[in-house]
């Protein structure tokens, strides 16, 4: 028997959050356990319900989306923060990614791709809207970054390489099991290694590695 995705809902607006615990509920193995309508309170809620997944709005009441996420990542470290949110803008990306953000979702996301988004989330994969996928990629580009101090990816083996290169566009652990004919429990394998290998924890933060480092191919 499968385990139950267990899911907190942090959103300042009354109705948003009760048309996402209704659209939630009614799927098999998701159980929206909790709500709370500012930052705060969602950490609150978060170190005591334990969720699995944290769908978290960014403009709210009291302290900021960045700060939330962090202070979840800090009392609730098996939670999956993901961000839900109307802001297109790059730099409210990057911030809630490096707080500890494993995704970054839009409100008009369709409601099939939020339900696996909670999914693949709670399995630790990071997930974001394919436009901020490619927002975030191009500002990575585009920003000036120093020399490494240490070149952590030299210790990436040529298929660890490889992998990296999907997690750059978003790819999930069956897509990229699919393009390279692994089994998906081999990816999974791959990605800790990486991460492990390049001192992260999310496969956000090792795909901005990859493209501050000039190891993702010029298209």
């Amino acid at each position: 028997m499968e385990r139950t995705i267990r899911v907190l809902l942090v959103d300042d607006h009354t109705l948003f959050r009760s048309g996402i615990k209704a659209l939630l509920q009614k799927q098999p193995g998701i159980e929206v356990v909790g709500e709370a309508g500012d930052g705060l309170e969602g950490v609150k809620r978060a170190k005591s319900l334990k969720p699995d997944v944290v769908l978290l709005d960014l403009h709210m009441p009291g302290i900021s989306g960045r700060e939330a996420v962090q202070l979840i990542v800090e009392e609730a470290p098996e939670a999956h923060v993901m961000m839900l949110t109307v802001s297109e803008d790059a730099k409210d990306l990057l911030d809630t990614l490096r707080a500890g953000a494993q995704g970054y979702l839009l409100k008009n996301i369709d409601a099939n791709f939020l339900i696996d988004a909670v999914r693949r989330a709670a399995e630790g994969e990071a997930v974001m809207s394919a436009q901020m996928t490619a927002k975030l990629m191009q500002n990575v580009r585009d920003a000036q970054h120093p020399a490494p101090a240490a070149a952590d990816h030299e210790r990436l083996t040529p298929r660890e390489r490889e992998i990296l290169v999907f997690l750059t566009k978003g790819a999930s652990n069956k897509e990229i099991a699919r393009a390279l004919d692994l089994a998906e429990s081999t990816v999974k394998i791959h990605i800790q290694g990486i991460l492990k290998k390049l001192g992260m924890t999310s496969r956000v933060q090792a795909a901005v590695y990859a493209v501050e480092h000039d190891l993702v191919p010029k298209n």
